[in-house]
Order: structure tokens, then C-alpha cells, then sequence
């Protein structure tokens, strides 16, 4: 009888893809569950980006010392950027956790818990080598098409060198690495034999893909390559620096019908001075000068964007700027956050920092205006036809079915058929919430 593994996730995409992975390393000895108090395994996949997500990871670990008592076969492990980080103070902290596997080394998992077997002392693996390349691993072909996801995650690069001044990552996720082409190429084929029809592309900074590996193609090359995969319908990636974004792959977006007319392009403030401090290497003009091309060329894009607010230095002038961006740009979503200290960074060490209650005055501020943009950008979609790539049921009803335009916008639908997972179809467009539309189906396209 197989034992089973309970997996809580924080932070972004690609910890989601990692812990994806995690599930099929494990698979011949474990089955997911969602209670962690029937599991044997408990593991914790963390987010060090920023500080708040960061504390979670004590208390969420925390909550599971009574079962460790209760039961003394049960393992607990950390895995992620937090546990890159502090490493050992981990388990000087949380002396109960049994392993605490870094970015690169959750892929050792089986042979830790083999090891932990035979010796319960706890093991801690956060070596990162710059030749780091990940073992290909294929979804679960045995698993019945009805589970299975009509989106999924595909990690084609991981780390970073950007080394912006606010950013952990590349301290915790290493430097840029790109995956071979035919791996990345083979496991999107092994998904949509497994009902799969679209993919989101994952990586620190997508651009840069295949730049450093000698005979590997570029990003726009391979988005090329992934389209001619038979049966797969959209692709979508994140995340684009916006220095690394050409014109050719504007082009390739706009030429290409499989690629979703959705870019996430991360701005962090609108003040030059600020964008310079942050070592962002792109100015609010050339920012602007992609986002016109992105616009003339892709006419209904729909752009998102990350927002970083009390920078330290920030002055008022400096963030009206970021303020009038979003005026500029009108984003249709953004990701808004007030500046936190990182281990590592460069800001850490910059002695102007703004006062927290004025950086929460600021985040405000941002919020209230990004949501009136999007309310206005919504309400423009209500009384067109959209293509809607069904995922299944909405959250909020079993009685209506729910998906995403090719711009990442949720559509929940009434429709007088349920049997529509996976399918496109398209929706009249009746009403605008404040982060999703309302609509009623029209007919079946694939």
C-alpha cells in the first residue's frame, strides 16, 4: 500500500512546477492527498521573495509539530527558496523537520528519504552549482485523461543574472540555465497526449532563453518549435525583463496564432532615478517604446505588470511617476507590493528606507487606481465573442463552467452543456466583475 505525501505550495509558478515534479518523483512510493493528517510525507515548497511570504513558512511548518508526535514515521521536509536560504538555521529553528532540500537539490528527494530511513538525523542539501542541469521528467502517462489538467506549467529556464538590487533570486535560484530544446519539446508532447492544450512557459527571465548554451535556440525559435506541436492549441510565458524584449519577438507573438496575446512585463516603478537605483537596466522611455510596438502590432494585448512601492529613496515625485505609468500603459491586472529587505541585496544596505506606514499609504494608492482600470478595461469586453479555452467548473458553481480568453481574462459561463473540460468554445461576454467576466456559451470551435 502506497504512502502518501502532502504538499503545501507558496510563492510563484515555477515552485508550483517544482512541486509538480516532486509528485512525480515520488510516485512509485507515493500517492498527494489533500489532508495533512493522513500523510506520511509533509512537505513545504517556500517563497523567499519577499518577507511576509517568508514568515509564513514558520507558521505553516509550525502547525504541523502535533502531528509529528503523533505519529513517528512522519517525515517533514522544506524545500524552495527559503530553505536555500537559511539552510541549516532551519533546522536549528524547527529542530522536528527532518530535510531541507534547496532549489536545485529537491530532485535527490527519493534518495533523502531512503537515507532518512536507514538514519533519522536530519539532512540539509543547498549546494548550487552553475552547471546544473535538471533530469527530465515526464508527466504520469498512467494517470485517466479525466484528472488531468487542460493548462500546465513547463519550466524551460531557471535562475537568474540580472541581479537587480532589490531581487533574491539569483542568491537563491543560481544563474541562468536553459533546459535542451528536445526535453522541453518532448515533455509539452507527453502533456497533450495526457489532454493538455495549453502550456505556460516558466522562467526567471524567458528572454534570455538558450543565450548562454551553445546550439540552443533562442526564445522566439522555440516558441516556433513549441507551436508545431500537434494538438496543443496556446501558449502563454512568463516572465519577460523587459530589457531583453525585441522587436522580433513582438513579431513572432503577433505572427504566431498559438501564442496567447498576453505579456507579463514587470515595470517595478515608473521614476528613472528609481528604475537606475533598482539596476533594472531600461528606462521609463524605452519601457514605453515596447509597450507602443507590443500595442501597434498586437492591438488587443492585454499587458500585466509588477509594481514595487516605497523603494528606498522613493520620493513623492518618484512614485506619482509610477502612478502616472499606470495612467499611460493601463495595465490589465497588476501584482502590487510594498519593498521589503532581502538577504544578500544590494538595497539592503541603502540607508533611505521609507517608512512602513507610508509605503502601505503608497500600495494603496496604486491599488485603488490599477482597480479602476481594470473595471474600465473589463466593461469593454461585455457584448463581444470571445474564444474561451474551457478548464472546467467555475469555483464559484457547479452549474457553470469557467476558462480564460487568449488575454488570461477567468470567463465563468452558463452553458446548457457541462461536458466542455478542455474544449474551446466561444462565449458572449455579458457582464464585468472586478477580476473576472460573465458570459453565456455560443458554440464548440475544437
Amino acid at each position: 500500500m502506497k504512502k502518501r505525501v502532502y504538499i503545501k505550495t507558496f510563492g510563484c509558478q515555477m515552485n508550483e512546477n517544482d512541486s509538480e515534479k516532486v509528485l512525480i518523483l515520488l510516485k512509485e512510493d507515493y500517492i498527494p492527498t489533500d489532508d495533512p493528517e493522513e500523510a506520511d510525507l509533509i512537505i513545504v515548497n517556500t517563497c523567499s521573495v519577499r518577507e511576509k511570504p517568508q514568515h509564513k513558512v514558520y507558521s505553516e511548518v509550525g502547525r504541523y509539530k502535533p502531528l509529528k508526535k503523533k505519529k513517528n514515521h512522519l517525515l517533514i521536509g522544506i524545500m524552495g527558496c527559503v530553505a536555500q536560504q537559511e539552510g541549516e538555521n532551519l533546522i536549528k529553528k524547527l529542530p522536528y523537520v527532518d530535510f531541507v532540500l534547496g532549489t536545485q537539490s529537491f530532485y535527490q528527494i527519493k534518495e533523502v528519504i531512503k537515507q532518512l530511513q536507514k538514519d533519522p538525523k536530519p539532512i540539509v542539501l543547498t549546494e548550487l552549482t552553475k552547471e546544473f542541469k535538471p533530469p527530465l521528467l515526464l508527466p504520469e502517462e498512467t494517470l485517466p485523461k479525466t484528472t488531468e489538467k487542460v493548462t500546465a506549467f513547463v519550466t524551460i529556464m531557471q535562475g537568474c543574472d540580472n541581479f537587480c538590487s532589490y531581487c533574491i533570486v539569483p542568491y537563491v535560484r543560481g544563474r541562468e540555465t536553459s533546459r535542451p530544446p528536445e526535453e522541453i519539446i518532448e515533455e509539452i508532447k507527453r502533456m497533450v497526449e495526457l489532454g493538455v492544450r495549453e502550456v505556460t512557459l516558466l522562467g526567471q527571465n524567458v528572454n534570455s532563453y538558450g543565450l548562454k548554451e551553445k546550439g540552443y535556440p533562442d526564445f522566439p525559435e522555440l516558441l516556433n518549435q513549441i507551436s508545431a506541436i500537434e494538438g496543443l492549441w496556446r501558449i502563454r510565458f512568463t516572465t519577460s525583463h523587459p530589457k531583453d524584449l525585441s522587436e522580433r519577438m513582438i513579431r513572432i507573438m503577433a505572427e504566431n496564432p498559438k501564442i496567447c496575446h498576453h505579456i507579463h512585463l514587470p515595470l517595478q516603478a515608473g521614476s528613472n532615478r528609481i528604475l537606475k537605483r533598482m539596476n533594472r537596466k531600461y528606462t521609463k522611455e524605452e519601457y514605453l517604446e515596447k509597450v507602443a510596438k507590443l500595442k501597434e502590432l498586437i492591438p488587443d494585448i492585454a499587458i500585466t505588470t509588477d509594481i514595487i512601492v516605497g523603494f528606498p529613496g522613493e520620493t513623492e515625485k518618484d512614485f506619482e511617476e509610477t502612478l502616472e505609468m499606470l495612467k499611460t500603459v493601463r495595465y490589465h491586472e497588476i501584482f502590487s507590493f510594498k519593498y521589503s529587505d532581502r538577504p544578500f541585496t544590494t538595497a539592503k544596505n541603502f540607508e533611505d528606507k521609507i517608512p512602513e506606514e507610508e509605503k502601505e499609504r503608497r500600495l494603496k494608492l496604486v491599488q485603488e487606481l490599477q482597480k479602476t482600470i481594470t473595471q474600465e478595461i473589463y466593461q469593454q469586453y461585455v457584448g463581444k465573442e470571445m474564444e474561451v479555452l474551457v478548464e472546467g467548473f467555475s469555483s464559484k458553481s457547479k452549474t457553470q463552467l469557467m476558462g480564460r480568453t487568449t488575454t488570461n481574462v477567468i470567463v465563468n459561463f452558463s452553458s446548457p452543456r457541462l461536458d466542455l473540460k478542455g474544449r474551446l468554445v466561444k462565449i458572449l461576454i455579458e457582464e464585468a466583475g472586478k477580476h473576472s467576466l460573465k458570459g453565456t456559451y455560443l458554440k464548440t470551435l475544437k
